[in-house]
């Protein structure tokens, strides 16, 4: 099924800032329009997903896209998908996309994710050292239909409680949750003054509060060690974990193929043009901060520079680690210097209204998050090869704490799904239409229950296309890392 033609302007509104679509209404046209986008594509529609004729080959769009990655670390990214399902699931964002491509939309637009599985929901820092919980990566960010994070949250709860042996109703108690809270959420929001809804942000501590109550007092320990651990993930540790000491100061040790310092890639002219390069992008990156924080970035001197393997999705792109010293050794700063290519969603949607790819997930995510990363900028660079890149750079550790679905039972489950779910609301209400998408959802299930059927759907597709890629491989159509540690 596929949704005819919505009360809402599309193309040129996703260009131009999602906000010109509501500008001069009043509250009331906005629910209206939510609610006439109902008799389009009803809330039950949601539910439906079938691969269909025409479905691309999975394994020819991986290989599509793993054409614009280092060729000697693609093998290790299949090697990391094929580990389970939902390793399979975190790198396959792009068929995800092109199958959402083929899915109903209301017709109501937000800055959209674009890999909201439950992974990228996390413990952040902000810039005034509280302890944050919000969405973290932002690869993908473009505006579009906001159902479409909305079912990719979905189907990564219920492959999540697959790989944990939960039954059918158990992953369908946490697809309700994560729903049922993005929809009441986005209710509240609605009723929000449009500042009130910027400032909405959840912190760890007033969370862990809250939660005291609700939980039994294993679950409410396990919640107060999760964020002392995630102060713990500070530039200190990482310093401490990825470099060693030389008689020229601290430097990256070496862990090939997951952390290879420049001197070891590359050797003479070769090795000094692309050393340049990177020093070039840290150096010049501080003019996309505002003054105050280039001012900070500039207190920093750039010692050392390592290619870093990262993630799943993202395993084959280019991403550099930047070890940058203060007032001596006892003072870093460990940058990331990450590659933005074109977001997997860029082939659905209208073009990103910015010409820099680097540009374009740093808007996404100044846009979403309630507080960023206060070194967040991008850079483009043309490469040693003549390939202009784009990239986009932050802190590589700030107190982060990542979630260990392995560990939830049943409870845990649902719990972190409502507050994904509530999470992805305000981060969706700070640049789309909460009046019109509350409006849209109602106070009823309907949706919330349709969301399940799809989640379960998806994640059956999921494990064909995981199995797709195993016999890819035991077939040689793919070449694996064989004997190589992959993290």
């Amino acid at each position: 099924m596929t949704a005819v033609v919505s009360p809402f302007p599309a193309a040129e509104s996703l260009r131009t800032g999602l906000s010109v679509e509501i500008q001069n209404l009043t509250s009331l046209e906005r629910a209206a329009r939510g609610k006439a986008a109902r008799d389009l594509v009803p809330r039950w529609a949601h539910g439906e997903y079938e691969s269909g004729p025409g479905r691309a080959d999975p394994v020819n769009l991986l290989e599509l896209q793993s054409r614009a990655r280092l060729p000697e670390l693609v093998p290790l990214r299949y090697t990391r998908m094929l580990e389970s399902p939902f390793r399979f699931f975190r790198g396959a964002a792009a068929l995800m996309a092109a199958d959402l491509a083929r899915t109903p939309v209301s017709g109501i637009h937000v800055q959209l994710c674009g890999d909201a599985h439950l992974l990228n929901f996390r413990l952040l820092a902000s810039p005034e050292r509280h302890l944050m919980f919000d969405l973290n990566d932002f690869d993908e960010t473009l505006p579009g239909p906001w159902e479409w994070d909305v079912k990719r949250l979905a189907a990564s709860l219920v492959i999540a409680g697959r790989a944990n042996g939960f039954g059918r109703s158990t992953r369908r108690a946490a697809v309700l949750a994560a729903a049922g809270a993005y929809r009441g959420w986005m209710r509240r929001f609605a009723a929000m003054t449009t500042l009130d809804v910027w400032y909405a942000h959840v912190e760890a501590d007033q969370l862990r509060d809250q939660l005291a109550d609700a939980l039994p007092g294993r679950a409410a320990r396990q919640v107060a060690r999760a964020t002392r651990r995630a102060r713990g993930r500070d530039r200190h540790r990482a310093f401490a974990a990825l470099t060693e000491t030389t008689p020229a100061g601290p430097r990256f040790r070496s862990d090939p193929p997951l952390l290879v310092p420049v001197r070891e890639l590359l050797a003479g002219a070769d090795r000094d043009r692309l050393t340049g390069q990177l020093t070039a992008i840290v150096d010049e990156y501080g003019a996309t901060l505002g003054d105050d924080r280039r001012t900070l970035l500039h207190r920093y001197r750039l010692v050392d520079v390592a290619r870093k393997v990262v993630g799943v999705g993202s395993v084959g792109t280019r991403c550099w680690v930047a070890l940058l010293l203060g007032r001596g050794p006892d003072d870093p700063l460990l940058l990331q210097v990450k590659e933005a290519q074109t977001s997997v969603l860029a082939e659905h949607l209208p073009a990103s209204r910015y010409d820099s790819q680097g540009e374009r997930v740093v808007a996404g995510q100044r846009l979403m998050q309630a507080a960023g990363d206060i070194f967040l900028g991008w850079r483009r660079v043309d490469g040693i090869d003549g390939q202009r890149r784009d990239f986009y750079i932050r802190q590589l550790e700030d107190w982060k704490g990542i979630a260990v679905p392995a560990r939830m039972n049943a409870h845990g489950l649902a719990l972190f799904g409502r507050l994904c779910g509530a999470t992805l609301a305000r981060a969706h209400a700070r640049s789309g239409d909460p009046v019109a998408i509350a409006a849209y959802l109602g106070a009823g299930d309907a949706f919330d229950r349709a969301i399940t059927r799809f989640a379960e759907a998806y994640a059956d597709q999921n494990e064909r296309d995981h199995a797709a890629l195993a016999e890819a491989a035991r077939t040689g159509r793919i070449t694996t890392a064989q004997g190589v540690r992959t993290g």
